[in-house]
């Protein structure tokens, strides 16, 4: 299920022009950054170890265009036009970040598409996104579950019980507080099991919301995510 209320802004000269980035490629190298930084985001900071897998044309061509460097630059926080970016492994090293790449199938995916396993105190998440062009990107999946995302807006992840009532009672929490809502999705694991809510919001949810979102009853875990 999705919801749009329209469209996220008007377009500037940059989206006509091209970002300011450290090239060669807005795809292969300022939106390989994006997207690190995006799964940056979603796992709520630098992750101890992490493999990223790389399909398609990032497969192919990423290691001539810096992929891989600019994938491990988003991963730790930089910016697109960050000069430090051609020293992203040196970097990590000193961040105590451990990267390994290997190359992955990931069926009809975008070609340049990259996933990220992600770990640290414990704790492991697995996302996978794209970069699409024009140093935009798209989150694609978190953990088992399909998404949506161009990590342009902040946005909640609620995973939750699968019945009736969940979606309004998140909303309404949401609603109370003042939050505009861009864009939602959701998706589940199977009929009645888990679900997963992504909802892009016009402005950062409140903590005191995020809070109030975590008490619900059926709500597993929340998530806020700041834009990339």
């Amino acid at each position: 299920m999705r919801y749009d209320s329209g469209m996220k802004g008007p377009r500037s000269l940059f989206d006509v022009l091209g970002p300011v980035m450290i090239g060669p490629s807005s795809s292969h190298t300022a939106g390989a950054v994006r997207l690190g930084a995006l799964a940056r985001s979603v796992f709520g900071g630098t992750p101890e170890r992490v493999s990223i897998g790389l399909h398609g044309s990032f497969a192919r061509t990423g290691h001539g265009h810096g992929t891989d460097i600019a994938l491990v630059a988003g991963l730790l926080g930089m910016r697109a036009d960050d000069p430090a970016i051609r020293g992203a492994f040196e970097a990590a090293g000193h961040a105590g970040m451990e990267v390994e790449f290997c190359e992955v199938d990931l069926g009809d995916a975008h070609p340049n598409t990259a996933s990220f396993d992600m770990a640290a105190e414990g704790r492991s998440l697995r996302v996978t996104g794209s970069s699409v062009g024009g140093a935009e990107v798209e989150l694609r999946s978190i953990g088992a579950f399909a998404v949506e995302a161009s990590g342009r807006l902040p946005f909640l992840t609620v995973v939750h019980a699968d019945r009736p009532g969940e979606v309004a009672a998140v909303t309404s929490v949401l609603a109370k507080a003042g939050v505009n809502i861009a864009a939602m999705r959701v998706s589940r694991a199977g009929r009645g099991g888990e679900a997963l809510m992504l909802i892009e919001t016009d402005t950062v949810v409140p903590a005191e919301a995020v809070a109030s979102l975590a008490c619900i009853d059926g709500v597993a875990e929340v998530r806020s995510v700041p834009a990339v």
